[in-house]
């Protein structure tokens, strides 16, 4: 098993693309992306009964090296500023395949 770090975004549907770009410019490959994430936050509600997506949230769900975390963090926090959101950054262990 290698230690690495989980990384999870919530982000407005309006930015996903933008942190995809982040993640593979910071070497991150890989990642799922669930639409239409709903809840309440600082910001208030978050709810999927609009007509159009472009109000709505996107959970990001990635891992990276644990030296690439930083740099990864500092790229993405300029995107949650602007729209809201959060990232959150935990360990864990990958097991190869």
């Amino acid at each position: 098993m290698e230690y690495i770090k989980r990384i999870e975004i919530i982000t407005n549907a309006l930015e996903v693309e933008p942190v995809i770009e982040i993640l593979n410019k910071v070497g991150v490959s890989g990642y799922s992306i669930i639409k239409d994430v709903t809840g309440s936050g600082d910001r208030g509600k978050v709810r999927d009964d609009l007509e159009t997506t472009a109000l709505t949230n996107v959970y990001v769900l990635s891992v990276c090296q644990q030296e690439k975390e930083e740099e990864l963090v500092t790229a993405i926090t300029p995107i949650l500023k602007k729209f809201g959101g959060v990232c959150i950054v935990s360990d864990a262990k990958w097991i190869e395949h």
